[in-house]
């Protein structure tokens, strides 16, 4: 195979994995986006129906008139405007993620993480999406696993909390730093390289997960060689 081929196929590979990774990363987002527009539609629903039927009930004993009339649509207006700018969903506090329900801690981590996807460096960002769809598949492995099983602090520990503090490190080093090397790496990079562990460590714990073996999830050693931030 000569150079130029052997460029070609790489690319192609790259290309491909790019590709496989944005058909799970796409689909995912496009469900949570109508999932919230449908909440939105549904609470303005809600509350203008509700505006109509008191109206409906006030104007079966006094006339409205005009006056009435304008005040409802003002209303109806308002309640609209509020449902649909108000949030469908309370931002997830990493804190939160501690505490939080094993089988619900990954969807709430995938939450809090896609909400850490503009304050991440450009090579990062595949590497949160790729984790967002692996969380997402470690959800419906969860559904069975016991809270006191051995394995569900493996789980908690990772998705719950390096991960988390993995990134919160990074936030805390100074803008300016995170492109500064220092003892061979950046900022930038130890997160890049920290992800790459989780990412791989995630589809460990489901694939582990999916064949049963709870017991090499429980005493599988695992070592996150990850500094959480630069020194100031």
């Amino acid at each position: 195979m000569s150079r130029s081929d052997e460029v070609l196929e790489r690319a192609s590979m790259t290309l491909e994995r790019a590709r496989e990774r944005h058909g799970a990363v796409a689909p995912r987002a496009r469900r949570r986006r109508e999932a919230e527009v449908l909440r939105r539609v549904g609470r303005i629903a809600a509350a203008d129906l509700a505006i109509i039927v008191a109206a409906l009930v006030v104007g079966w004993f006094v006339p409205l008139g005009l006056g009435g009339a304008m005040v409802v649509m003002a209303l109806l207006i308002a309640a609209t405007l509020l449902f649909g700018l108000m949030p469908v969903t309370r931002e997830v506090a990493v804190e939160q993620l501690v505490q939080a329900p094993l089988k619900s801690l990954p969807s709430q981590t995938e939450r809090w993480l896609a909400t850490q996807r503009p304050a991440l460096p450009a090579p990062a960002i595949g590497l949160a999406d790729s984790i967002g769809v692996r969380l997402d598949t470690l959800s419906t492995q969860l559904a069975g696993l016991n809270e006191l099983e051995p394995a569900a602090a493996e789980v908690r520990k990772l998705v719950g909390e390096q991960l988390p503090e993995l990134i919160r490190g990074y936030q805390r080093v100074p803008e300016p730093l995170r492109r500064v090397e220092r003892n061979g790496r950046t900022p930038d990079q130890q997160l890049v390289d920290g992800l790459k562990v989780i990412d791989g460590e995630i589809a460990a714990m489901t694939e582990q997960l999916a064949q049963g073996d709870l017991d090499s999830l429980a005493t599988r050693e695992r070592f996150l060689q990850i500094k959480y931030q630069g020194e100031e």
